[in-house]
């Protein structure tokens, strides 16, 4: 009798044990899951937004050009109404980029790259728009810098 109750006694501890080891490297694995969905979302936000300020900064560049050669023409126009355009993207890009990102610092840093590439078009000669665009591009690097690490 006393066999059959050490042996009862040790197969409960068994399956106790069983159950919170797995219970344990369920939630491990879990996390490991969030945190790698997390990086995916991440690559893929970072990612979008800089092509979207690369390309809101081609349009600032073509819209101020444009304005320039033939102020107030349809080309002109055209070019303005692009750059709003893909100001929409890029804007939209960093509102992803806020709702992934959980560094303040990095957060600033695309806002940045946003506000500097949005002022573009005010520029007042060629100096001042090469140093504008040459300021937004210099910012989205030092973004993409202080996202990677997120990233790996």
């Amino acid at each position: 009798m006393d066999a059959a109750l050490i042996a009862v006694v040790g197969t409960l501890l068994g399956v106790v044990a069983t159950h919170w080891f797995q219970g344990r490297a369920t939630e491990r694995t879990a996390a490991l899951a969030r945190t790698e969905q997390l990086r995916q979302e991440r690559i893929a936000t970072y990612s979008a937004f800089a092509g979207a300020v690369v390309d809101y900064r081609h349009s600032q560049n073509d819209r101020w050009f444009r304005a320039r050669l033939e102020p107030g023409s349809e080309e002109a126009e055209e070019s303005r109404h692009a750059s709003y355009r893909q100001r929409t993207v890029a804007r939209q890009a960093l509102f992803r980029v806020q709702l992934v990102c959980d560094d303040p610092r990095t957060r600033q840093l695309a806002e940045t790259a946003f506000e500097l590439t949005h002022c573009m078009h005010e520029a007042t000669d060629d100096g001042d728009r090469t140093a504008r665009s040459e300021q937004a591009k210099e910012a989205l690097a030092v973004f993409i810098s202080a996202a990677a690490p997120g990233v790996r």
